[in-house]
């Protein structure tokens, strides 16, 4: 059998994690914040490993830097072994009896009710360890989850784009709700429908977010092309707290409110949104075996799914 190639020695980690954070942030200055480093100091590293491979990875002709189709191919190589790198340091750690930690993306939808009761149940088994929950939108999580930086992401399925190189295991279905505050004038709407809603302000998540197609989708199906009033977040805090001053109509998943529709701090328009629903589940990389500490997380969150549903 011939000898393997040896990897030009040149090519060092920073290289690598400077090319990987320059893409996730969409810059050299953030990306160099991001790691603690200097922006010539990233740059410096991008230059050097281009020189290395002796092709531009980067196309700087925009204001916003974007991959050339050398950068995207090398980006999904650079991702698979740096993360490849990450899980075997972690484990020769375990090994020696280092402190494990499982990281767990949870979007919006999972993060008030399903996560918390998972995390719960984690931490009172044999396995127990320390977890870091990573929240924000889906572009964000799948990106971390790309790179390795955490290990699952618990929320709704992403769009069949962006699943390549991922798996998705389906745990329940869950449709998005109206949510008003109790004294809100549409309450007292006979008759209501979709259309109704467009005088008022609305609570919606951001272009990207992994539940926005589902908001354009119903809200074209009613005849509205725009909302003339949008306020734009992925904060379910913010979102509560918005909804509860104004007479802002918040598009939300039911189970981030689900305890302010039993007490009646919300309200959830009467609207049939049946389209809306949306399949819950447990997003990971393909391929990807996951250690002792993380199965049983996932266990955990398979758990948590049954005990909301009652089974």
């Amino acid at each position: 059998m011939p000898p393997i190639p040896p990897l030009d020695p040149r090519i060092k980690l920073r290289h690598l994690t400077c090319f990987i954070e320059t893409d996730r942030r969409g810059g050299v200055v953030p990306a160099a914040e991001a790691l603690g480093l200097s922006q010539p100091a990233v740059s410096k590293s991008l230059a050097e490993l281009e020189s290395i491979l002796g092709v531009a990875l980067f196309d700087r002709s925009r204001r916003k830097l974007a991959l050339t189709e050398f950068g995207a191919v090398f980006l999904r190589y650079v991702n698979a072994s740096v993360s490849a790198l990450r899980q075997g340091v972690e484990s020769v750690s375990h090994a020696h009896g280092a402190d494990a930690v499982v990281r767990v993306g949870a979007l919006p939808t999972v993060e008030v009710e399903v996560v918390p009761r998972a995390v719960a149940k984690f931490t009172t088994g044999p396995l127990a360890c320390r977890v870091h929950v990573e929240s924000g939108p889906s572009s964000h999580l799948l990106g971390l989850l790309r790179a390795g930086a955490i290990d699952f992401v618990v929320g709704r399925m992403p769009e069949p784009e962006v699943m390549a190189g991922l798996a998705f295991e389906h745990l329940y279905t869950e449709p998005l709700v109206l949510a008003v505050r109790p004294a809100h004038p549409l309450l007292a709407q006979p008759a209501l429908t979709l259309r109704h809603v467009e005088p008022f302000p609305a609570l919606v998540p951001p272009r990207g977010a992994i539940i926005r197609p589902t908001v354009e989708a119903l809200l074209l199906a009613a005849g509205i092309t725009r909302l003339p009033s949008e306020i734009e977040s992925v904060s379910n805090s913010f979102g509560r707290a918005y909804a509860l001053l104004t007479d802002a109509v918040w598009f939300i998943s039911r189970s981030v409110v689900a305890a302010d529709l039993a007490n009646g701090a919300l309200v959830a328009l009467a609207i049939d949104m049946a389209a809306s629903h949306g399949a819950i589940g447990i997003t990971t990389r393909a391929g990807a075996e996951p250690g002792l500490p993380t199965a049983a997380l996932i266990a955990a969150v398979r758990a948590a799914v049954a005990d909301r549903e009652g089974v």
